[in-house]
Parts: structure tokens; C-alpha cells; sequence
């Protein structure tokens, strides 16, 4: 079986869903494998998937969460605005609090976000509702 199949592609999303991958370019999630996935210890807290914004950049950079900094050493590109990421829960709702949340995929959020943040708060910023 191959690390997508692994890390993600059985797991739900918010809306009770299979989960969609969030992003292949860059290839995010913690694993690696494209999906906001907790994998199978359910330790990765990577959940939501945004879609990057510069305001949202430089304001993550302002409160020590640098994403738009290339990082080889960690196999981490750095971000540009309008590209696609699984961000850690608890930043996205820091950054919810400050009025600077980005906005999200719902389809690619995992399912176990909604231990750290309510659907209702995270339908406001979906960019991927009807």
C-alpha cells in the first residue's frame, strides 16, 4: 500500500465525507501525502486545509509561524498567497481569534478538526460551498 492510501485517503472530512486531497503542489500534510490526515496513531494535528492569503502570511510570520520561508531542510517550499496547505488546528484558530483566518477547503478539512473547532465557525470561511 502506498503512503496516500495510508495517511489519509480512508479518512472523513468535516462535512462526513471521504476526505479530497488538499494540495500535491505543494504536497502538504504532515505525512506528506497531499490529505490533512491524522494517520494511524491519530497524532498529526495538520487538519485544516487553507488556502494561503499574504495578509494571512505576514500575519502567521508576525506571531512566529514563518510558511513563507523556503525550508529545504524540511522539505517545506515556503508559500506564496493562493497556494493550498493543512494547517495545524490550533493556528488556524489563533489566527481566527486575531481576524486573520484564511480561508478553507471543507472537503479537504479532517473531520477531527471539529474537536478544536466547530463546523459552523469553519463554514464561514469555506471556499469550496455552494
Amino acid at each position: 500500500m502506498n503512503e496516500q492510501g495510508r495517511f489519509g485517503a480512508g479518512e472523513l472530512n468535516v462535512l462526513g465525507e471521504a476526505l479530497v486531497p488538499c494540495s500535491s503542489a505543494p504536497l502538504t500534510g504532515f505525512y506528506r501525502t497531499g490529505y490533512c490526515a491524522v494517520g494511524p496513531d491519530g497524532a498529526a494535528v495538520h487538519l485544516v486545509c487553507i488556502e494561503a492569503s499574504a495578509s494571512f502570511l505576514d500575519y502567521s510570520k508576525t506571531v512566529g509561524n514563518d510558511l513563507s520561508t523556503p525550508m529545504p531542510q524540511f522539505a517545506f517550499p515556503g508559500f506564496v498567497g493562493g497556494d493550498r496547505w493543512c494547517l495545524v488546528a490550533q493556528r488556524w484558530w489563533q489566527a481566527h481569534e486575531a481576524g486573520m483566518a484564511p480561508r478553507v477547503f471543507l472537503r479537504s478539512t479532517n473531520q477531527a478538526v471539529l474537536g478544536f473547532i466547530p463546523l459552523a465557525v469553519l463554514r464561514a470561511y469555506a471556499l469550496d460551498l455552494n
